[in-house]
C-alpha cells in the first residue's frame, strides 16, 4: 500500500484541504495521511475565519510520520505563512521525501487570502527547488512569475521561470482561461511542453478542484507513475468530479470525489 502525505489546512465544509486530499487518496488507493497547518471555518459561500496553527505544529505531525510510517509522496496546499513553509521544508529534507507536490494555494475561491505576502518569497526560496512539481491556477502563476498571463505563449514563459525558481516540473490550469469552451492545462518539465485538453463545464461547483487535483497527482507519483501520466490521470480525475455535479450548499459547491472510479467501473461494464 503506498502512502501520501498531505501537508494543508483543514475546509470544515469538506470541500477542499485536507480532506479532498484524503478522499482523492482513498479514490486513488493510497493511504493518507495529514499534517494540518490551520483549521478554517468554511462553507461553500466562503471562508468565515482561519486558525493557523504554530511552525512546530506542523512540526511535529511531521515528525510523527517521518519518524514510525514514512511517506511516498506528499502534497502541499495551504501553508499560510512564512515560518510554516521554512517548517515544511526543513521536515521534507531532514527525511529525504521525494515526489513532492507543490499547490500554491493563494486564494479561496470566495477570495479571501490563504497565504500571507512574505510566504510567496519563501514559497520561492524554500520550497520550490525541493519539488517535483508545482501546480497554479493563472492568478497564482502570475503571482509566482511576476508577469501577467493571456496567452499560451504567456503559459510557455510563465512556466520557465517556475522551473528557472528550481521545481522539475509546472502544470499551469486552465480554470481562470478566457475560453469559453476549453479549460486546458499545460505541463512543462524543463524541455517539453504538453497540452492536457478538456471541454469547460459551465458549472458554480468546483471548490476544491485545485486540491484534488495537485492530491491525485501525488497520489500517482506515489506508485511510481511517471510524470506525464500522473498528471494526465488528476485530470481525468477532476474532469469527472466536477462533470458529475452534487449540488451541495448556496455558493461554489464541491466536485465529486467518487466521479472517477465510478466512471472506470461503467467503462469495464
Amino acid at each position: 500500500m503506498r502512502k501520501v502525505l498531505t501537508i494543508a489546512g483543514s475546509d470544515s465544509g469538506g470541500g477542499a484541504g485536507i480532506q479532498a486530499d484524503i478522499k482523492t487518496f482513498q479514490e486513488l488507493e493510497v493511504f493518507g495521511m495529514s499534517a494540518i497547518t490551520a483549521i478554517t471555518a468554511q462553507n461553500t459561500l466562503g471562508v468565515q475565519a482561519v486558525f493557523p496553527l504554530t511552525p512546530d505544529a506542523v512540526a511535529e505531525q511531521m515528525d510523527s510520520i517521518g519518524t514510525d510510517m514514512g511517506t511516498d509522496a506528499i502534497k502541499t496546499g495551504m501553508l499560510f505563512n512564512g515560518e510554516i513553509i521554512q517548517a515544511v521544508s526543513g521536515k521534507i529534507k531532514q527525511y529525504g521525501w521525494t515526489n513532492v507536490v507543490v499547490d500554491p494555494v493563494m486564494i479561496a475561491k470566495g477570495g479571501a487570502s490563504l497565504l500571507k505576502l512574505d510566504a510567496i518569497s519563501a514559497l520561492k526560496k524554500y520550497l520550490l527547488p525541493i519539488s517535483t512539481i508545482v501546480t497554479p491556477n493563472i492568478p497564482e502563476a502570475e503571482e509566482l512569475t511576476s508577469m501577467k498571463i493571456e496567452s499560451l505563449e504567456d503559459k510557455k514563459e510563465a512556466a520557465r521561470r517556475l522551473i528557472d525558481l528550481g521545481v522539475k516540473n509546472a502544470v499551469i490550469k486552465g480554470g481562470h482561461d478566457t475560453d469559453p469552451l476549453k479549460s486546458n492545462d499545460l505541463l512543462y518539465d524543463g524541455v517539453n511542453f504538453i497540452i492536457f485538453e478538456s471541454d469547460r463545464i459551465q458549472t458554480k461547483n468546483t471548490h476544491g478542484t485545485g486540491c484534488t487535483f495537485s492530491a491525485a497527482i501525488a497520489a500517482e507519483l506515489s506508485k511510481g507513475i511517471q510524470i506525464e501520466k500522473a498528471v494526465k490521470t488528476a485530470k481525468d480525475f477532476i474532469q469527472a468530479a466536477i462533470e458529475d455535479q452534487l449540488y451541495i450548499g448556496l455558493g461554489h459547491g464541491p466536485t465529486n470525489h467518487g466521479a472517477y472510479r465510478k466512471s472506470l467501473r461503467e467503462t469495464r461494464i
